[in-house]
């Protein structure tokens, strides 16, 4: 498969890596520090000099000229990165993952450990922490669930900053990923409904044809009362499955008809 990709540089870089982290998702060791440097050396490679190494100077956000964020001092960074993974270690097997992924996510942005992709490699690590709990978590990636909530999501990290602990972020994640998983429980029942619909549509197409022993299109669209392009659709999957068979038309009969396989 070739992907074509246009803007601007820096941009196309950073999907790039994108691609390339996502790619070792199932390769890595959430509970390595380790891993956690590899792969955010992949998310800012040719992007960031210091790739993969913590930073060693200060870091602060801003909002515009004002300063709303000041991270601990970087020669902190390595101590207190290393107590996150210790204590993660230490309590995965009592804590939901749920929750444990939340309470990483929010210390690792505040430690806010690199020159760059903090964010990125927090939501990444989330994902990580959460698909080998549960294998599902994988195709329900972190970044994807904030993209669509990303002005609260910064809103409260900001007020969890101010507040000293995480308990806001945790429910904000808890409830965003609880929503994300409702909207795919809705669109499969939706499907599977469809589904059943189509299950039914083939018996009654399959009794059909049994009943007249040969039949046409058009017989079995006024018989079934099955729409016609459901109809068609329904008898290409029977004749690719060698369920039924075409039978050519001749003068007397210039449609083709149906029979099922001997």
């Amino acid at each position: 498969m070739v992907i074509l990709l246009s803007g601007d540089k820096k941009d196309i870089q950073e999907v790039k890596n994108a691609f390339a982290a996502y790619e070792k998702l199932e390769e890595i060791n959430p509970y390595s520090e380790k891993d956690l440097k590899k792969i955010q050396g992949i998310f800012t490679f040719s992007l960031e000099k210091d790739a993969g190494k913590y930073r060693n100077h200060g870091e602060a956000v801003y909002d515009g000229n004002v300063q709303i964020f000041m991270a601990p001092p970087h020669k902190q960074v390595p101590f207190l990165m290393g107590n996150l993974f210790n204590w993660m270690k230490k309590e995965k097997n009592s804590i939901n993952p749920l929750i444990l992924s939340s309470i990483f996510h929010y210390e690792f942005v505040f430690i806010h450990p690199f020159s760059d992709g903090n964010g990125r490699t927090a939501r990444y690590w989330q994902t990580a922490i959460l698909s080998k709990w549960e294998k599902s978590f994988a195709y329900l990636p972190i970044e994807s669930i904030i993209r669509k909530n990303q002005e609260e999501y910064y809103k409260v990290i900001q007020r969890c900053n101010n507040a000293g602990n995480s308990t806001e972020f945790i429910e904000f994640m808890l409830e965003t990923i609880e929503k994300t998983l409702d909207e795919i429980i809705k669109i499969n029942m939706k499907e599977n409904d469809i589904g059943l619909e189509l299950r039914e549509n083939e018996s009654k197409i399959i009794y059909c044809i049994e009943k007249n022993i040969m039949t046409s299109a058009k017989n079995i669209i006024a018989e079934t009362d099955v729409p016609e392009r459901t109809t068609r659709r329904i008898l290409k999957k029977l004749i690719d499955n060698n369920i039924v068979e075409e039978v050519g038309s001749n003068k007397k009969s210039p449609y083709k008809k149906f029979k099922l396989k001997d």
